[in-house]
């Protein structure tokens, strides 16, 4: 079984097909390293492609010290697998939690990331409900401990923006169902208290949002409502950046639609890798409607 192991000596483990560009994938909280599966047979036909299980997540260790679970810990476990898979510089595709590490990735290591998919980012990031995410994040995680994953993540699935999944693809939605349960329930609180609930406001990093030039794809589905105004204000930070709105989509959305995510995700990398994505023209960015200055 591949693992690798990160200089806090946690052994996290990955699966690696095909070849040419890499791209690593970065699991949600609700997912793990087979969440991937749709995206991995599309892409390792022309890509190097990497799966990894989080801290946490098995077949990964799962630490018993709350203490070795964090945003910036999340952040590192991406660059283990870069660096003990001795690539040099990937494309960074990351879904909510593995969408906040993405771009945490990007924001301290921008040299070793090609580009970057943000999708489904922006739980709990917003100014007025990050007190209700923590609350809640909170009672999610002594659930987890009381009850296990095999109880409470038959509810955490049908969350308000999971059902799109379930109406759309009742089968793909029952493994994605059945794989959430089989979670560690240790893991998973102590991600949910240590990564979730600890994690920075985006809001509060605006001033390095607002630095960053690594090519980014900012991906949603509508019906997400969490993150819709959280991508909208990552594409306004972002010069870099553009915003793809999958059609009525909830969250999960690269396994709710994985022709649109995969063909969102190919169009922008095939820029990136061809040298044609740039940073969005200075003189879109102003204030006026009609006028290209601020004051009509």
């Amino acid at each position: 079984m591949p693992k690798i192991t990160t200089d806090d000596g946690v052994e996290l483990y990955y699966e690696d097909t095909g070849t040419g560009v890499p791209i690593i994938f970065v699991h949600e909280f609700a997912g793990d390293y087979r969440s991937w599966e749709p995206q991995v047979r599309h892409f390792a036909r022309t890509n190097r492609c990497i799966t990894f299980s989080a801290r946490g997540f098995l077949p990964s260790d799962v630490p018993d010290d709350p203490g070795r679970y964090s945003q910036d810990r999340a952040r590192d476990d991406i660059l283990a697998i870069l660096d003990g898979l001795n690539i040099k510089a990937a494309h960074i595709n990351g879904l909510s939690m593995g969408g906040f590490a993405a771009l945490h990735f990007g924001l301290h290591y921008p040299e070793r990331a090609l580009s970057l998919v943000v999708a489904g980012c922006g739980y709990g990031a917003g100014e007025d409900t990050r007190d209700q995410f923590q609350r809640e994040t909170t009672v999610a995680a002594d659930r987890m401990e009381s009850e296990t994953m095999d109880v409470f993540g038959a509810s955490y699935a049908l969350g308000p923006t999971r059902v799109q999944f379930q109406n759309k693809d009742p089968r793909g939605w029952q493994e994605f169902e059945t794989q959430l349960r089989e979670h560690s329930s240790l893991g998973s609180a102590n991600t949910m208290r240590g990564v979730q609930r600890s994690r920075p406001s985006l809001y509060d990093l605006e001033a390095g949002l607002r630095e960053l030039t690594v090519p980014m794809l900012i991906l949603n589905g509508d019906e997400d409502d969490p993150c819709l105004d959280v991508s909208l204000y990552l594409k306004r930070c972002v010069t870099s950046s553009a915003l793809a709105l999958l059609p009525r989509t909830g969250h999960t959305c690269n396994l709710e639609e994985p022709a649109l995510y995969n063909q969102n995700c190919e169009a922008f990398m095939r820029q990136v890798d061809s040298g044609r994505w740039e940073l969005r023209d200075a003189r879109s960015m102003t204030k006026g409607i009609l006028s290209t200055t601020d004051d009509p």
